[in-house]
């Protein structure tokens, strides 16, 4: 029997979602399945281009549907709807992250034109995707990496209302193939951020160079260089500031994939690991007989579940949002920081357990070790992320207001607001409903009062001895206080979904147990950091908690682990 909290191939079926949504997402799963975990697996070896999956995806017209908003769409199902292209990020991470790589770079390409009111472009774009083509997001460079604010891709006025444009770009997925490309740059007559251009180029255009794939990979991760390309009035996207913003609510719609793919990834190899370490003997008794595998791989089983709702009920704040309702702003680099770092747990675990298994060429495991170290890395840093959270710390912690109650969001609607989000400013201005809610839902349950104590011992701490000026200058000393912040956002989140679709309290309960360890060895790191003062040391010892034990529980969660042995395996 499938477990009902994971992804599994043979029983998926998405009956929450539109007939022809429901009918495209169990095609890709088919068409995956029908090619076979050999050819699956040789492909990623042999790194081969994704012509084949780009022909059904074509086909099938799934970028179009999928990825074309309601105000462009020329068929009745094509909108831009965040929770079906969550479920076929996750589908794509479950058979290869290149797969989803050269969706999620389409996605980024697109983000741009979306957002501009040019309509010659928008027009094009409809229709190259109902062609099939890929798009591209020509953002970072070799030298600057994604600092837009120094970019040296160049345009020059032509003197007939456009421009010529040079430079190159690096780290662009699809840079090979894309029919469209986003390219950011700024003017030479014009200084300071109203010089900033973002404009549509075409890699087949022969002032296009294609310099190299800079990784070793079936991804197309591209640097190419523009030589006096043409920049017709019509191909520019954004002037100014407006420039600088849609590069930001790009990032902001497109990198929240992230997290979703990370899931996939983990899923899959959960059924790998779990299913050879019940079968392996050692010294007369399964792998799984082993008290420290069992916890190994139920701690994994859990973090997983953990993933899986705070991304579902992020979603639901992502679509519900507008002008004056901005928390996904906070929930996006939770997705992309904590659920992604949460995924290298999740593997490196089930790793230390299957152990030399885990690097077999015939096994999806040896990809899915390799490929969900890139996620929390594909957005800047960890530590890029984690410095966003700490802008949102004490409005949400000490300063609740009042919002409407979001509901599951898994209509068939389209996600407007993301390509009119506004000015990328103003995040100390957003506010949150108050994250105690969640929590005392399910305060009877052990390990989530004990987090509890944890969670209002951090709102002291930001109220009492919270960094100082000098402090607020030292990033190692901040990244751990983000930490503990982004434990609490996590675990309200979970609760949050956990409520709304009537989990498993078990599972909610030794989830917990897990935060409850997380939240203690960031606060002991925090103790030992350099700056940390005598009153800070205090209160980070004084954080620290023990989780609640009860074997009970731990067998009822280690049950549905052990289910999943054999459960799934991909036809070779």
């Amino acid at each position: 029997m499938a477990d009902p909290l994971l992804f599994h191939p043979h029983t998926y079926d998405p009956a929450h979602f539109d007939p022809e949504t429901r009918r495209l997402l169990r095609a890709t799963v088919d068409w995956f399945e029908e090619r076979g975990k050999r050819r699956l697996i040789e492909d990623y070896r042999s790194r081969a281009w994704l012509g084949d999956f780009l022909e059904f995806a074509a086909e099938e017209r799934l970028f179009a549907t999928f990825l074309t908003p309601a105000s462009a769409a020329g068929q009745e199902d094509q909108r831009w709807d965040t929770a079906r292209i969550a479920a076929l990020n996750e589908i794509f991470g479950f058979y290869g992250l290149d797969y989803w790589y050269a969706w999620q770079v389409t996605i980024l390409g697109l983000g741009p034109v979306w957002q501009s009111d040019n309509a010659a472009a928008r027009s094009r774009a409809a229709e190259l995707l109902s062609q099939g083509e890929v798009f591209a997001f020509g953002l970072s460079e070799k030298t600057h990496g994604a600092d837009i604010y120094s970019t040296d891709m160049l345009l020059e006025p032509d003197g007939d209302g456009g421009f010529r444009a040079t430079g190159s770009k690096y780290y662009i997925g699809n840079g090979n193939a894309a029919g469209l490309v986003s390219v950011f740059g700024r003017r030479t007559d014009v200084e300071g951020p109203d010089g900033y251009v973002f404009f549509a180029a075409d890699s087949r255009h022969p002032s296009y160079h294609l310099v190299k794939n800079v990784v070793d990979s079936s991804k197309y991760v591209s640097e190419f260089r523009l030589e006096d390309y043409p920049v017709a009035p019509e191909d520019v996207l954004h002037t100014g500031s407006a420039a600088f913003d849609a590069a930001l609510n790009t990032v902001n719609v497109g990198k929240f994939n992230l997290c979703t793919a990370s899931i996939g990834i983990c899923e899959h190899a959960m059924y790998e690991a779990v299913t050879h370490a019940h079968g392996r003997i050692l010294y007369g008794r399964p792998v799984t007989a082993f008290p420290h595998v069992r916890r190994e791989l139920a701690d994994a089983y859990v973090r997983l579940v953990g993933m899986k709702l705070f991304s579902d009920r992020a979603v639901d704040y992502f679509r519900s949002a507008g002008p004056e309702d901005r928390r996904y702003l906070l929930f996006n680099p939770m997705t992309k920081m904590k659920v992604t770092t949460e995924g290298e747990k999740v593997i490196d675990l089930m790793w230390d357990v299957i152990a030399a298994k885990g690097f077999e060429k015939d096994n999806y495991f040896s990809q899915a070790a390799v490929e969900i170290r890139g996620l929390p890395k594909l957005e800047g840093t960890v530590h890029v992320n984690l410095a966003l959270i700490l802008k949102f710390m004490r409005n949400h912690l000490l300063e609740p207001v009042e919002h409407p109650a979001v509901p599951t969001r898994l209509d068939a609607a389209d996600d407007a607001f993301l390509f009119r989000q506004g000015p990328a400013r103003g995040l100390g201005s957003v506010r949150f409903h108050d994250w105690r809610a969640a929590y005392d839902a399910y305060a009877e349950l052990p390990n989530v009062a004990r987090f509890r104590e944890q969670a209002d011992a951090l709102c002291e701490f930001v109220a009492t001895v919270a960094p100082d000026e000098k402090q607020s200058r030292d990033l190692d000393f901040l990244l751990s206080v983000g930490q503990l912040f982004a434990l609490v956002v996590h675990g309200q989140l979970i609760l949050e979904q956990a409520r709304l679709t009537d989990l498993d309290e078990s599972v909610l309960d030794e989830l917990f147990s897990v935060l409850v360890r997380d939240f203690s060895g960031h606060a002991v790191e925090l103790h030992g950091k350099d700056s940390a003062t005598e009153e800070q040391q205090r209160w980070a010892l004084g954080a620290v908690r023990r989780p609640v034990v009860d074997e009970a529980r731990s067998a009822r969660v280690w049950e549905r682990v052990e289910a999943l042995a054999g459960a799934y395996e991909m036809k070779p």
